[in-house]
């Protein structure tokens, strides 16, 4: 497979240049697939939502609450997952999804202090809480903030 010869799936797009209106023979004269009379067939049809006048159903549902877009999707981790390292080896967000530990690190990974750890690791991570910190540094370890 080459650039050159890509191609979108069968069926996948639609031609923009289709005439409408246009005879018989072009398969989709007279009405040109607006069907038979009524508010559809006619120019300025209501906007999509409109209900003739009855309160629309995104105006109908109740709204709670906000999404701040500034908030970060942090992955956490416990210092028991690490557990699944050799003893020595270096633990980045590379190593953890080569391990299959994390799948996604989204905005960031936070390593936590919950359950033991009996191994000397380097960590090198986003954040760490601080009985996390206290624990790997407490075997010889190192935990460095990326």
């Amino acid at each position: 497979m080459e650039l050159s010869n890509l191609r979108p799936a069968e069926g996948s797009k639609h031609s923009d240049n289709f005439r409408r209106g246009r005879g018989h023979g072009s398969g989709n004269g007279k009405t040109a697939g607006k069907g038979h009379k009524g508010q559809k067939a006619r120019s300025g049809a209501p906007r999509i939502g409109f209900e003739g006048g009855q309160m629309p159903l995104y105006r109908r549902i109740p709204k709670r609450g906000f999404t701040n877009r500034n908030t970060k999707d942090i992955v956490a981790i416990n210092v028991s997952a690490l557990e699944a390292f050799d003893n020595g080896s270096v633990v980045d967000v590379e190593a953890l999804m080569n391990a299959g530990i994390i799948k996604n690190p989204r905005d960031g990974v936070k390593i936590l202090g919950n359950g033991e750890l009996t191994k000397k690791l380097t960590v090198k991570v986003d954040a760490f809480s601080a009985s996390a910190k206290e624990k790997i540094e407490a075997l010889g370890g190192s935990a460095e903030v990326m």
